[in-house]
């Protein structure tokens, strides 16, 4: 018997739990850009959907206007929402609350604590 642990394939991919982390955070990465796609989607659904005929003729006859003025209204307020979560101190409050449930982290401040420790007994 050897002490080799008998790999899973998927697709000829290993399937091991590195994997199966690296394959969630390209997923969770592609999952912002997937909300663009969404919004963008949602405009063109929302602005169809007017049944008026006076908004319908402006609509129609100024799409090369009024959809990318949409997108860029829509980058201002998200810029303007970023800054303004940035101002308010809400990501590093996000990035604490994380970073005490992430184990990785606490191992770490653990180990300093005990560096700073042995270092004030050797002085």
């Amino acid at each position: 018997m050897s002490g080799k642990k008998k790999s899973i394939k998927l697709f000829g991919i290993p399937l091991n739990r590195q994997s199966v982390v690296r394959w969630k955070i390209y997923i969770d990465r592609a999952r912002m850009y997937i909300g663009y796609i969404s919004f963008v989607m949602i405009v063109f659904v929302f602005l169809n959907s007017f049944q008026s005929k006076e908004i319908r003729d402006v609509l129609d006859e100024n799409k090369l206007l009024i959809y990318p003025l949409i997108m860029i209204l829509f980058i201002m307020i998200s810029l303007i929402l970023g800054r303004l979560d940035t101002k308010l101190g809400m990501r590093k409050e996000e990035m604490r609350n994380h970073a005490n449930e992430n184990p990785v982290i606490m191992e770490i401040l653990s180990s300093l604590e005990e560096i700073k420790e042995n270092q004030k007994k050797h002085r």
